[in-house]
């Protein structure tokens, strides 16, 4: 394997963001040469980066036989967008070293785990945005997502929303832009397929975040496969004792089979076997 670490700053970024590259080793021996890459982006309310969402998930997608990317983005005091132009420049960093890189550039999945799923969220909505496009002075396909898988993820800025994050995202223009960052309310023909899951009893980030945007996914007719698990609290990560901080209700023994069954979900994706998106003609409304 193959550990990078990548610049993918901005003018308002905080001094600590980077991008690191877990690259598997191409080897004449396998059959396949060119993999999928995940990119993770960890949870933390958009005030800090959880280490139970960031290395240790990307193990757990190398062991399956894919590249895999943990961004360490900003966090407050930076605000939107500067993450959202962190991730894009991170897809656009792939996919420009695809050949070098052994990446198959058609499958480039962002992640992200609560405030981070926020983030890999918008980034699923926005990235074909002029806003996006013109300050990474990129083509909107450069940048495009493959597919996304959201873990727990905040998502709404109504009823049932993690209002610290939005308040830790948008600083002054809280009350201005709140509305305008709410997901379900952006989701558009360009949004790739998804896996989102959430567990029945998160008290933090309630699963009504993942429901408002599994219903616009199936409305706009995107490919999208949803677990809501009963049991468990926000923040399970791996939801098995790899992850704990020595709370047992970081454990739940059926959350845990999310990872398996992102698996599943990657490898049928990837054989070609999962239904295809469907176009739709629907405009956002939203930025």
């Amino acid at each position: 394997m193959n550990y990078k670490i990548c610049d993918i700053r901005n003018e308002n970024s905080i001094e600590s963001a980077q991008l690191l590259l877990y690259l598997l080793d191409d080897s004449p021996e396998m059959e396949i040469h060119k993999r999928p890459v995940i990119v993770i982006c960890p949870g933390g309310g958009y005030k800090y980066l959880s280490d139970r969402e960031a290395e240790i998930i990307a193990i757990q997608y190398a062991a399956m036989g894919y590249h895999a990317a943990v961004l360490k983005y900003s966090t407050s005091p930076a605000v939107f967008p500067t993450a959202l132009l962190e991730l894009g420049k991170s897809v656009m960093l792939l996919r420009n070293n695809a050949e070098k890189w052994n990446i198959d550039e058609e499958k480039i999945v962002v992640s992200g785990f609560s405030a981070g799923g926020h983030l890999a969220a918008g980034y699923g909505v926005f990235w074909s945005r002029d806003f996006v496009c013109a300050k990474l002075d990129a083509e909107p396909e450069v940048l495009r997502p493959n597919a996304m898988i959201l873990c727990y993820p905040v998502i709404t800025s109504g009823e049932f929303a993690h209002d610290d994050s939005f308040r830790k995202l948008l600083g002054k223009e809280y009350e201005e832009k709140k509305e305008s960052v709410s997901i379900e309310h952006c989701v558009n023909s360009q949004t790739p397929r998804t896996f989102i899951w959430h567990t029945y009893e998160d008290s933090v980030v309630p699963v009504q975040n993942s429901l408002l945007l599994v219903n616009e996914l199936v409305r706009q007719k995107i490919p999208v496969e949803f677990h809501m698990f009963e049991r468990g609290g926000h923040g399970l990560a791996l939801a098995n004792r790899l992850t704990q901080t020595g709370l047992r209700v970081e454990v739940e023994d059926s959350a845990a089979e999310w990872i398996n069954l992102v698996h599943l979900w990657l490898e049928k994706w990837i054989d070609g076997t999962q239904a295809k998106q469907m176009p739709d003609d629907k405009k956002s409304t939203c930025l």
